[in-house]
């Protein structure tokens, strides 16, 4: 499960997938580490993730659910690029805790936030901080509540794409962001015609997150690939309807 566009794609590259529309809903097939894997994208938000996990759960029967995709970094200190495989996902706004499990033998490490809004406020971030999180995100606790809930193991994979001391984010780029984790290409390009003096960062977020994306990919291929090397199942396949 990928969140957004972006993310997908860079999964669907990566594994050479190709789409299928199972019961009105599309996904993307490949194979990897002897397994058969199914890609989705998941959207934005916890709630919106949550939901199309259940959805293609319903759908589809899966030995594993990975979430693969980009992360914030909270302080100067994890560089862009790091990857993340979190032990406990934190739902910030709840304070619940999900505990993801390894996959093809991945060591986990560290604390990742779910939350539903974009951080900036300096003095939330050192709280959280305070509290052993080292990243922030907006679905693993959706994916992961809804896993535990029908005893499916589920993993996540994410990537460092920006901090908050670049400078690079800011309110107004998740406005760009549609629901079902599409981009709004006429927003962001009235955003900066009316701001022009934006594109330079704009461009460096574009491309810090679109490394991030792809770097997030190949480690979540590579893990599959060790899964099945270890005679385990990763991936998924289809349910009484599917092809």
């Amino acid at each position: 499960m990928a969140p957004t566009s972006l993310e997908r794609r860079a999964v669907v590259r990566a594994l050479h997938a190709r789409p299928s529309t199972v019961d009105g809903v599309t996904v993307y097939r490949g194979r990897r580490g002897g397994v058969d894997v199914i890609v989705a994208q998941a959207g934005v938000g916890p709630s919106v993730a949550a939901r199309t996990a259940e959805d293609l759960l319903d759908r589809f029967t899966v030995d594993h659910v990975v979430v693969c995709g980009i992360a914030g970094g909270i302080d100067a200190t994890t560089p862009v690029g790091r990857v993340v495989i979190p032990e406990v996902v934190v739902e910030v706004a709840s304070g619940r805790e999900f505990r993801p499990v390894t996959l093809g033998g991945g060591h986990l490490s560290g604390t990742v936030g779910t939350v539903d809004e974009l951080i900036m406020d300096p003095v939330r971030l050192s709280a959280l901080m305070d509290q052993g999180l080292c990243a922030l995100e907006m679905e693993s606790s959706g994916v992961g509540a809804v896993c535990d809930a029908r005893g499916v193991p589920w993993s996540v994979i994410r990537v460092i794409s920006d901090r908050p001391d670049d400078g690079l984010t800011e309110e107004g780029v998740m406005d760009l962001l549609r629901p079902d984790g599409s981009s709004d290409t006429v927003g962001a390009l009235r955003m900066l015609v009316s701001r022009p003096e934006r594109i330079p960062r704009f461009l460096r977020l574009g491309r810090d997150a679109s490394a991030a994306a792809h770097r997030a990919a190949r480690c979540t291929l590579e893990a599959l690939d060790a899964e099945g090397g270890r005679g385990g199942g990763a991936g998924g396949q289809s349910g009484s309807g599917g092809t």
